[in-house]
């Protein structure tokens, strides 16, 4: 019985991959995707509460990792002492970046509907967070940087979140055109070399 159960979960959520990847989440059906699973209505509802919980179930485990991930390189670069902190900047952000896109590379079709058919959904917003996570990280650094006696020009909250975001929303692109591996890491290194040089740029450095 516990084997047929897997079967049967692996056949729902292998349906609404397809499903919810052509139509997106607002435009998926769930009759399509308990058809082409092979079961009843009355059986889905025995693995998933609604529609989005089965969304859910295939996109959190991603969502998850790359939030974990990121929020782990926030945190290790604002717990280093102050006065290292600046020679650091964009070290953290590298190893990161090189480890999203061997995860991207590794979990294409879950990561993509994540970051592409989520509309709908509570992970609509996944992008927005990152890019508020980071910009309050910036808004922390550039305090840093004051106490540390550094010249730095005002740069309120509204332009730190616009560079963020063209700047998250350009690394996703490596999903968007689906980018061999060798080419996505070429891509977001030199992404993250041009926004470093930008935010040096605005910080006075």
């Amino acid at each position: 019985m516990e084997e047929k159960s897997t079967v049967t979960l692996e056949n729902i959520q292998r349906a609404a991959l397809a499903e919810f990847s052509e139509k997106g989440f607002l435009g998926a059906s769930l009759r399509q995707i308990v058809k082409s699973a092979g079961v009843t209505t009355g059986a889905f509802y025995g693995y998933f509460s609604s529609k989005e919980a089965l969304f859910a179930s295939i996109v959190e485990p991603h969502a998850a990792a790359l939030m974990g991930r990121f929020m782990e390189a926030q945190t290790f670069f604002a717990e280093l002492p102050e006065a290292e902190q600046p020679e650091h900047m964009g070290v953290e952000s590298s190893s990161y970046l090189h480890w999203m896109v061997d995860y991207i590379c590794s979990h294409r079709e879950p990561v993509k509907l994540l970051l592409t058919r989520a509309e709908g959904t509570s992970y609509e917003y996944f992008v927005h967070n990152m890019v508020e996570a980071e910009v309050e990280s910036t808004m922390q650094y550039l305090d840093v940087l004051r106490r540390l006696g550094r010249i730095v020009p005002e740069l309120d909250r509204q332009l730190c979140h616009i560079v963020a975001s063209g700047m998250f929303n350009g690394i996703f692109e490596v999903v968007v055109h689906d980018m061999p591996h060798d080419k996505a890491l070429r891509y977001v290194d030199q992404l993250r070399d041009f926004y470093t040089a930008g935010w040096l740029k605005l910080m006075g450095a």
